[in-house]
C-alpha cells in the first residue's frame, strides 16, 4: 500500500498544534527523530520541512500534502487546493506606522517605503490599491525597521499585537486573516487514504467545540429545559430512581452552553456536568 507524505513544520508556531491535530486523529507515529516520522496505525508518514519549502514540495509531488499558513500559501502562489480549515495558527496580516504618526487612509503609504518578508502579497494588495510604495524586502524582525530608519512602516504577521508595541508601532490596516491549512494537489482528493484522513481530521477538530453535557432535572421541567439546551438534536432523557426526576443528556456548542448556564440552572437543572469529546461523526 502506498504511504501518504504529509509536511509539516520542524519547528514553527504551527508544529505543535500540527502534531496535536494528528495525534487527537488518532494517528500514531515512530519517534523517529530527524526529518521523518512513520505511521504506526495508517499508511502515512511526516516530513518535517521548513514551512517555505512545504508548498514547494507539494507542488513538485515530493510530498502529498502539508499543513501551511493560508498567508504562505498566498505569498508563495502555488495553487494548491485547500482540503481543510484547521482552526489553529490564527493571525492578520496588517499594516503598521510609528506609534505617533497620524493615519487617515491608505495613502499615508504613498511614495512611503514599507518593511515586509511578504513582499508578494503586499505589492497585489498594493496595486490593487492605487498605491506607489517601495518595498523593502527583510526576512526577519521587521518590526524594528522603522527604527532603523529602514522603512517607513511594516507589513507583518499580528497575533496579539505585543510585538508592534514594544517596537513603538501601530496595526492601522489588516490585509488578510489567516489561519493554518491542509492543502494538496486537487487531485490528492481522488486518493481514498486521503479520504479516510479528512474523515478522522473533521472528526478530531468537531469534538474540540463540542461537549457532552449531563444534568438532572425535575421531570416537569424537561419541556423547558429541552428548548433552553442548545443541543444538536433533542437531548436524550433517562428516569432516575428518584420519583420525578430525569437525567438530560445531550451534545452542545461549548461557546452556545456557557451563554445559556444561567438559564438552565433558573429552570431547575442541577448536578450538571461538562465533560470532553474525543471523537466526534457529524
Amino acid at each position: 500500500m502506498n504511504r501518504l507524505k504529509i509536511a509539516i513544520q520542524k519547528k514553527g508556531r504551527l508544529s505543535e498544534k500540527s502534531k496535536n491535530l494528528l495525534s487527537s486523529a488518532g494517528f500514531k507515529f515512530t519517534n523517529g527523530g530527524g526529518l521523518m516520522a512513520h505511521g504506526i496505525n495508517f499508511p502515512i508518514e511526516l516530513i518535517f520541512l521548513r514551512d517555505d519549502d512545504i508548498p514547494e514540495y507539494i507542488d513538485q509531488g515530493v510530498v502529498d500534502l502539508g499543513i501551511v499558513g493560508e498567508n504562505l500559501l498566498e505569498e508563495k502562489g502555488y495553487e494548491l487546493e485547500k482540503l481543510k480549515a484547521l482552526g489553529f495558527g490564527k493571525c492578520k496580516l496588517d499594516l503598521a506606522i510609528p506609534k505617533d504618526a497620524e493615519f487617515k487612509g491608505l495613502s499615508f503609504f504613498q511614495g512611503k517605503r514599507i518593511a515586509t518578508s511578504y513582499p508578494n502579497i503586499l505589492q497585489n494588495f498594493l496595486s490593487s490599491n492605487g498605491v506607489n510604495a517601495s518595498i523593502e524586502l527583510i526576512s526577519g524582525s521587521v518590526e524594528i525597521a522603522p527604527t532603523l530608519e529602514l522603512a517607513d512602516g511594516v507589513f507583518d504577521i499580528v497575533s496579539t499585537g505585543t510585538t508592534l508595541k514594544m517596537n513603538g508601532l501601530k496595526p492601522v490596516f489588516t490585509v488578510m486573516k489567516s489561519q493554518a491549512f491542509l492543502v494538496g494537489k486537487k487531485e490528492a482528493l481522488e486518493n481514498g487514504i486521503v479520504q479516510d484522513l479528512l474523515f478522522r481530521i473533521e472528526a478530531a477538530l468537531a469534538a474540540e467545540d463540542f461537549k457532552y453535557i449531563l444534568l438532572n432535572a425535575p421531570e416537569s421541567k424537561v419541556d423547558e429545559i429541552g428548548e433552553i439546551l442548545p443541543g444538536m438534536k433533542s437531548p436524550t432523557v433517562i428516569p432516575l430512581k428518584e420519583t420525578g426526576w430525569v437525567s438530560m443528556h445531550s451534545v452542545v456548542p461549548e461557546n452556545l452552553f456557557w451563554e445559556k448556564i444561567q438559564a438552565l440552572k433558573s429552570a431547575g437543572a442541577q448536578g450538571i456536568l461538562v465533560c470532553p469529546i474525543e471523537k466526534m461523526i457529524l
